[in-house]
Formats: C-alpha cells, structure tokens, sequence
C-alpha cells in the first residue's frame, strides 16, 4: 500500500492503467533485448497487454456514449480495429507459415476499421481542400526522408529487394502521418491523438512484418513500442475527443522539420559505418525528395505574393479605420459584439461556447450589458477580420490581436462614452506602429492588429495600459478608466479561433483585477470553461440538494480529548464532481449567492449539533462566515433563530470570520461580533497574521478563540523563537485561547503544543469526514467533555 501511493501522486487515476502497462511493457522489452525471454513471448505478452488495456477503455466509452450514436460507433469501430491489431500481432506470430502476409492482411482491416471510426470520432477537423495540398507538399519531402531511411535500418537478408522496400515506403508515409498528427495546430485535440494512435500502431505492424523474429536477431522487438503505445493512444485520444478541448491553433514545426532529418543522419551513419555502400535504391528514394522540395518553395513564393497584396490592403484598411478614429462618434458603432462579462449563466456546455463563439451567434445571449449607442459598422469588423487573415495566411504567420476594454463608462451618457472611446483612440495611435490596426471591436473598447512578435506584442499591450490610465476629461470633470487587455497570438489559427482566445484573456484580465495584460493559453480556456460550468451549476444546488458537510475535529492539546468540530462546505455536483470552498466561493461572490450558502451551513450545522447533543455533549460547531454576511443588520437576530429552531445552547455555535478581511468595515464586524457574544455564542478569529496591524486590530475584537496557521508555530529562518510565542503571550492578556489549524506533521503538532496553543486542528489529528464517522470516532472518546 505504501508503494503504491507514490505512483497514485506522480499518475492520475484515469490514467493508471496505462502507466501500468506501459511500464510492464518497457520491462519486457528490457528482458527480451537482453535475452531473459524470447522475443515472441515478449510480443505477445506486450501487445496482449496494451489491445485488453486499449479495448475496456474503449468498450467502456462505448457504453457510457449509449445515447449517442456518432460517438457510440466511433468507439464500436476504434475498439475493433485495437482488437484485430492485437489478435494480428500476437496469434498470427505463432504461425509458422505466411507470417508477413497474415500480418498485411491484419494491418489492411485495422486500417479499415480505423479510418470508420475516425470519420464519426467527435472533434474531427475538416481542413480545406488547399491546406490539405499544402500539407502533403511540406510532407512530402520529409517522408520520403523517412522511407529511406526504413530503407537504410531493415535488414536486406530478411525481406526481397521489392517487400523491403514497400515496408520502407510505408513506414515512412505513416510515420510522417503520425507526426503531422501529433505537431499540427490541433496536436493536443483527442482526435489528433486518436489519429496518431492508429498511424503508430499500423507502422508497428508494419515493423512486425518486416522484421525478423528469430532470438538471434530480437529485431522485430522494435514493433512493440509503436504498437503497444498506439493502442493505447487509440483508446484515451477516443476518450478525450468527446470532451471540450482547448483551442491549439499553433503548429509545432520543429518536429517535421528536425526529427525526419536526424533519424536519417542517423541510418546512415550506421549503415556506412557497417561497411555497406549506398545502393541504386537508396539514390533514387534520396532523389525523390527533391521535387517536394521545389514545389514546398513555389507554394511559398505564390503565398508571400498574396501575402503582400493583402497586407497592403490591410493598411489601406488601416488608413480607413484611422480616419474614422478621428470622428468622435465612429467607436460606437461597431458591428463586432460586446465583450462577455465574467457572469455567464449560457450556453450550458463548453462546446457550445466554442461554437457560438466561432459563429458569432452567441454574443447576444452572452452579452448582459448596454450596448453601443449606434447602429452597425461593417467596415470595422471587416478591417478586423481581413487584417488577422492577412497575418495568418503566410507560411509562418507572427502577429497578435489586443482586445482592450475599458471599465469605469457605464455611469456616463452614450455621447460622452464615445467621447471617452475616441480619446482612448488617439492614445493608442500615439504608441501603436503606423502599419498596426485599431479598429472597434465592443461597446467600451476597441482592438488592435499588430504584425509584431509576442514579446513586443506583450510590450505593446503594457505601453496601452499605460497611455490609457491618465484620466479623462468630461465637461468639466474627469473620469478615471480601469483598463483589460487580452492578447492572443496569430499563428495560423482561423480571425475566428483568434477573437475568442483574444476575448477570454481579456476575461481573464477582469477576473485578475483589471488593469493588466493576460495572454491566451489552453490551460486559460480550460479554467474559464470550468468557470462557466460552476456558474451554470451552482444556482439551484442547494434547492436540488447538492450540498453537503463534512467535519473536522477539534482537538485539546493538552489530554487528546476532541473539544468541537468545524463545518466545511462540500458541492457534491453530479456534473462537476466534489466543488471545494476554494473553487466554490469565489463563484458564489460573483453570483451573489454567498448568503443563500452560509445561510445553509449555518441551519445544517445546527440541526447536526442538536442531533449529537444525544450522545455527546458540550462540544462545540465552528462555522464560517465571510465578513459581508456577518455585517448584515439582522445577522444577530437570524442566527439567534436558528439556535432556537434547533434549541442548541448559543455557547455550543462558534462564529469564525477571516482576519485578513475585517478591517474593511472593523467597526461593524466588532458591532456583530459584540452581539453574537451577547447571545452566548463564541466568536473566532480565523486566518490570523502574527503582523503590527493585525496585533493591533485584536484589541478591539471581541473573540474567544483565534485561530493561527502553522508557519507561526515552526521555526523561523533567521533563528529568532516561533512566532506563536508572541501570538499566545497577547492571547493570555485578552484571555483569548489559541487554535493551531492546519497541523499536518507530527513536528507541528508537538510545535504547537510546546508553544502553548491550547487547541489543535489538521490532518495530524483527524481528518474531515462525514457526520456519522466524526461522532463514532467521539465515541472513542467517552470522557469528552469541555
């Protein structure tokens, strides 16, 4: 048990299974190639191992897709085509007669039957007809680098001159297939993965036909890898490719560029240092490479032209947009939509986000502000659009799109927030290059189209935030503007999939704080689209019962007796899963649901104290409350109801607020404070900072416990005695006891003990848990009594 948690951190639990198999799989190559087993034992064990892994994830997804079809046969087909790979792989091997063909006969229905299910796997791209030329010339080349070298490693005695070299031509077109699969533009979308799966396991068959098995040899032990490791892509590239996926609109080009040509230094480095001479084959398959080549850069050089005529139809476009800038009332009047706010009740998948934000229909439904004081302006949508195109067209594309947006308009008429747009206007044309775009792009913002590179972008979107911040004046008076940018960069990816990623960054940007700069990643789209489904989700979750609380015990460090426990609020969503505090409260705020939550901890943690009142008596319940809550005027009033509702004694219920926040409003917090006192309920002070102003703020707090973290009780780095020292010294005087929370080590909770913190909370002591277990673990306590 204690092995295996190491392996249950470093690897997630849905992918255990094939980090398992891949390591038992690396283990068996090891003993092969070192001769401990035979080489068709080490086969078939291996792609035995990887086809079962492979097939009950699949069959698996198969079921769980029962009500929809596409994905459903998708997995049907996918799952058939891992088994016919496995079954070629490991029982044809056995057979002692026509070993190469029964494996080109398996590897043609595996082909089949892949290609099926790919055409109905969820998340498949379609590119047009002249990106798919494209892309096969700049393959060309360097697959035709991959066939020699096949060429140059498969044994010559093995296979005919004419089996060699198809098996060499094949491996070569797969294995740039393969490659182009898992370094494109959507290269971490499960399709691709699921793509690139199959294009690895047919090149493993592949191998396995035209290797030699003999123990002497142990060649054909370099199909297992390929094989055993596309099964497995098959199968979770399947899996994901249901999922919502990020945007990756950014190929990676070194891989095609750079693998194909050291694999093939590397063949024939070998090869001659073997004393073998290059054959006709070998000059003719390195011949062949040429006229991929010359017409790689015949496409380029017809790019690079219409590139040119289209930038220059850019800053035509750009001289039209800075025209109008002039005209204080054109930014009003732009036709692209109004940026999204951070609350977003639709629509209710992350796919449809995608969707609807590639479309463009989704910004009515998503937009919940005013809009723009005027009607459409086509113009500035089509700058926009043609100026991203124009940067994203040539081979190697470099630019980005900013999306500014300006917070502080919505209290000013419709005349004067244009007025305020055309100024920021004329602010980012003074720090923008001549050849950049600006153009209008929501109802408080604009964009702007730069050709320049991510980090002078970045710099860029610094220089606006900057030329922006001033105030601005208004008949007179001034108004000061926060400012959001979002950057995004142009690298290939459709004007489209570049708005949207500019539009959550700056999304971002907002929910950061504004008044910043935030790029656009995969990891960024992830969280917001988590963010939509919480904000989906959580309205109604305590009507649909989807709330629940766990505890965890209070602890006197003195006897080891528990004192009390403290509530903690659990989400238990049947589409997000378990939603801690952490995730859950932040959504809550912006939601304006924080009391409607606290509310509900409160009721439920009474009425559990009324229950354990049967049994065990005189512990207290910590409950949390945030400082906008407790200041409410009637929070006295309704907590006193509850108490009696449940009839719990007022001195059982402790009251914990946050340190860091109360001294927004200090002298109501001590007003409610005061008055929970009054009641007989205990008050805490949680989250306390050993710092002057908080040392200071605790004389005028009326609390009975506080509640300090485990970094005052360790020593300090520059030798001095542990904070809590201080902290409990202050305690004494205010006859205030101490809690040591967070204790998660032995060391800490002697630290705390020896410090004289009175009560102790953490993972050292006890684990939160559910009622039923936290009052049977009392029962193990039966002189608890405080």
């Amino acid at each position: 048990m204690l092995l295996a948690y190491p392996f249950r951190v470093l690897v997630p639990r849905r992918a255990a299974p094939e980090a398992a198999t891949s390591t038992a799989v690396t283990l068996l190559l090891l003993a092969g190639a070192f001769g401990l087993v035979p080489t068709p034992v080490v086969i078939a064990l291996a792609v035995g191992a990887g086809a079962t892994v492979a097939g009950v994830r699949l069959s698996r997804l198969a079921g769980r897709h029962s009500a929809d079809p596409s994905p459903r046969v998708a997995s049907v087909l996918l799952d058939a085509a891992v088994v016919t790979a496995g079954l070629t792989a490991v029982v044809l091997p056995l057979a002692a007669l026509g070993l190469s063909f029964a494996v080109l006969v398996g590897s043609l229905v595996v082909a089949a039957l892949s290609v099926c299910g790919l055409r109905r796997l969820p998340g498949r791209t379609r590119p047009s007809p002249g990106a798919r030329l494209r892309r096969l010339v700049q393959s060309s080349g360097p697959a035709v680098g991959l066939a020699l070298t096949g060429w140059l490693l498969l044994p010559g005695g093995a296979l005919p001159d004419p089996a060699r070299l198809v098996a060499a031509l094949a491996l070569g077109g797969l294995g740039m297939a393969a490659l182009d699969a898992f370094s494109g533009p959507r290269r971490h979308s499960g399709a691709a993965v699921c793509r690139g799966g199959v294009l690895l396991t047919l090149g493993g068959l592949v191998l396995l036909a035209a290797l030699p098995s003999a123990p002497a040899g142990r060649a054909a032990l370099l199909a297992v890898p390929p094989l055993v490791f596309g099964m497995l892509l098959i199968a979770v590239g399947a899996d994901v490719a249901g999922a919502v996926e990020p945007a990756q609109p950014v190929a990676a080009a070194w891989p095609r560029a750079v693998l194909p040509a050291a694999m093939l230094l590397l063949a024939a480095g070998l090869h001659l240092a073997a004393g073998r001479a290059p054959d006709r084959t070998s000059v003719v398959l390195a011949l062949a490479a040429v006229p991929p080549l010359m017409v790689r850069e015949l496409l380029r050089a017809g790019e690079a032209s219409t590139t040119e005529r289209r930038a220059a139809h850019r800053r035509r476009a750009g001289r039209g947009v800075r025209h109008r800038a002039e005209q204080p009332r054109w930014l009003g009047r732009s036709e692209l939509p109004p940026a999204p706010p951070a609350r977003v009740d639709d629509p209710t998948t992350a796919s449809g986000v995608g969707a609807a934000w590639s479309s463009g229909a989704a910004w009515s439904t998503l937009d919940r502000r005013p809009g723009p004081a005027g009607g459409g302006g086509p113009g500035d949508r089509a700058a926009l659009l043609d100026a991203l195109a124009a940067i994203g067209d040539v081979p190697e594309p470099s630019g980005a799109l900013l999306l500014v947006d300006l917070h502080g308009t919505d209290s000013i008429g419709p005349t004067a927030r244009e007025d305020v747009l055309a100024e920021a206007v004329h602010r980012a044309r003074a720090v923008i290059a001549p050849e950049d775009l600006v153009t209008g792009c929501t109802g408080t913002g604009f964009a702007v189209v730069t050709a320049a590179g991510p980090v002078l972008a970045y710099a860029l979107g610094t220089r606006l935030l900057s030329a922006l911040s001033p105030p601005y004046p208004l008949h007179g008076a001034v108004l000061r503007v926060q400012t959001s940018i979002g950057l995004a960069e142009v690298s290939g990816a459709g004007p489209a999939d570049v708005l949207r990623q500019a539009e959550l960054a700056r999304r971002r940007a907002v929910q950061l704080g504004r008044d910043r700069v935030e790029w656009y990643d995969a990891f960024l789209e992830e969280q917001l689209v988590r963010r939509l489904d919480l904000e989906r989700e959580l309205p109604g979750a305590v009507a649909r019962g989807e709330l629940d609380l766990v505890y965890q015990p209070v602890l006197d460090l003195v006897d080891g007796q528990p004192v009390g426990a403290e509530a903690l609020l659990r989400w238990r969503s049947p589409v997000l899963g378990t939603v801690l505090p952490a995730e859950l409260l932040p959504v809550a705020e912006d939601l304006d649901l924080v009391g409607e939550l606290e509310w509900w901890v409160l009721d439920r943690a009474c009425r559990q104290l009324s229950n354990w009142s049967v049994g065990v008596r005189e512990l207290w319940m910590a409950v949390n409350v945030t400082t906008r809550e407790l200041t409410t005027p009637d929070f006295v009033q309704r907590a006193a109801a509850v108490l009696a509702a449940y009839g719990v004694p007022p001195e059982r219920l402790v009251v914990e607020v946050s340190e860091p926040r109360v001294a927004a409003d200090l002298s109501t917090v001590v007003a409610r404070l005061a008055g929970l006192r009054s009641l007989g309920v205990r008050t805490a002070l949680d989250d306390f900072r050993a710092e002057h102003a908080s040392l200071a703020q605790l004389r005028r707090l009326p609390i009975d416990l506080l509640k300090v973290g485990p970094e005052l009780v360790g020593a300090r780095s520059d030798g001095q005695p542990p904070l809590i020292d201080v902290v409990v010294n202050v305690g004494e005087r205010l006859g205030v006891e101490i809690v040591a929370e967070e204790l998660e080590s032995p060391t800490q909770v002697e630290g705390a003990r020896r410090g004289g913190c009175r009560f102790g909370q953490g993972f050292a002591l006890a684990r939160p848990a559910t009622a039923e277990r936290v009052e049977a673990y009392f029962e193990e306590f039966p002189s608890a009594s405080r």
